[in-house]
């Protein structure tokens, strides 16, 4: 008994790790926050200069695609400028940091969106859908066409616009 109880337990653990399907282009950004500090001082805003660590995936096959935690180097942008992450990684030296401001447009639309009112500290996973992502072209060779991408992200610090 005790035996076909951990095989039927290993099967539905194995159905639960197979690829889930991309979400509709034009479906909306899901945010889960999977931590989050118990005293927040501060949360984020857009024009805020962000410093995270995080973590890429197709949520497709859950293949790896980016991870600033890999590299020990954590990610610093200014939230919605809407400008990154298309081509980021062409021509960025990866030993230092990369700033820009959240709500600007330099990220992608989706990290724009699901990263404001973050606590420094809160770790979140932001499943984003291609409209809000790379859209129709993908970004080859690691992020086909119409992909919807996964992130856990982690906001290690913020700094104001009027501080910068």
């Amino acid at each position: 008994m005790k035996w076909t109880t951990f095989l039927v337990a290993a099967a539905l653990a194995a159905v639960q790790v197979q690829a889930k399907d991309d979400l509709p282009p034009d479906a909306q950004l899901r945010i889960g926050v999977k931590h989050r500090p118990e005293e927040c001082k501060m949360k984020s805003q857009l024009g805020d200069t962000l410093s995270m660590h995080y973590t890429g995936t197709l949520r497709k096959d859950g293949s790896k695609f980016d991870s600033s935690v890999d590299r020990n180097q954590p990610f610093e942008f200014p939230l919605g400028a809407g400008r990154v992450i298309k081509g980021w990684d062409r021509g960025v030296d990866r030993n230092q940091p990369f700033e820009f401001p959240l709500g600007a447009g330099r990220v992608i639309k989706g990290w724009d969106r699901g990263l404001v009112d973050m606590c420094i500290g809160e770790k979140r996973r932001l499943t984003i859908p291609s409209d809000l992502a790379y859209g129709d072209r993908g970004s080859p060779p690691k992020i086909p066409a119409k992909a919807t991408l996964v992130f856990d992200v982690e906001l290690l610090d913020i700094k104001r616009k009027d501080e910068l």
